[in-house]
């Protein structure tokens, strides 16, 4: 099928074509984040066991997406979009504070708002790696962006003499597959350890990055 179906205009029950769109779509995503993000997975969920999981009918389906993958695309936005909320959410809290805390306070956020539904890891970490490379470069764009934030905030933290002055692009790679490394083996059920203790032990990796033995405070 090349293009999705034409979606019925005007008001029914009291509700616009838009609203009732939205409202089709969230139900897709739903089901798509129990289905891809449990059992079968994406790569078992049919377009029919999808649309009845959502209480729609596949011509809806074809209403709102081409394919499976428009969906999955869709969810792994979504899933990540709420991580990025609520970091940013916690921005707000932590201005001003030391870097030691500021970052436990940042990744406390990042971490709670990925693990709070196991579904939401293994979307983000899982069912979105080797599926097309339209979804390869999708995600490598998603992981570009927490990359960015990282660069970011170490940026600043040696503008306000915390961290000795590098280039951060590298080592902020680097961290950031630390950080979807143990937090997927956390959700996983194989790393012995509490979510926060999890997130302790990332910020001393991050410090010990943005610090490196030897540096002070005011050197240069």
């Amino acid at each position: 099928m090349e293009g999705r179906l034409r979606a019925p205009t005007g008001r029914y029950g009291g509700r616009s074509a838009e609203e009732r769109q939205a409202e089709r779509r969230r139900r897709f995503l739903d089901a798509a984040l129990g289905l891809f993000g449990d059992t079968p997975g994406y790569r078992g969920t049919t377009v029919a066991a999808l649309s009845q999981a959502a209480g729609l009918s596949t011509r809806q389906f074809y209403e709102e997406f081409r394919t499976l993958e428009d969906v999955l695309a869709a969810l792994h936005l979504q899933v990540n979009g709420w991580a990025e909320q609520a970091v940013l959410d916690a921005l707000a809290d932590a201005d001003g504070l030391p870097l030691a805390e500021r970052a436990t306070v940042l990744f406390r956020a990042y971490a709670h708002g990925v693990t709070r539904d196991p579904r939401r890891i293994r979307i983000a970490f899982v069912e979105i790696v080797g599926v097309s490379p339209r979804l390869e470069e999708q995600r490598l764009a998603r992981r570009a962006r927490w990359i960015d934030l990282i660069r970011a905030e170490a940026d600043a933290a040696v503008a306000r003499g915390e961290a000795a002055p590098r280039d951060y692009r590298l080592a902020a790679t680097a961290f950031i597959g630390s950080v979807n490394g143990l937090l997927h083996d956390w959700s996983a059920g194989w790393v012995d350890a509490t979510l926060d203790e999890v997130v302790d032990e990332l910020v001393r990796l991050l410090l010990g990055m943005l610090r490196p033995e030897g540096w002070r405070p005011g050197s240069p």
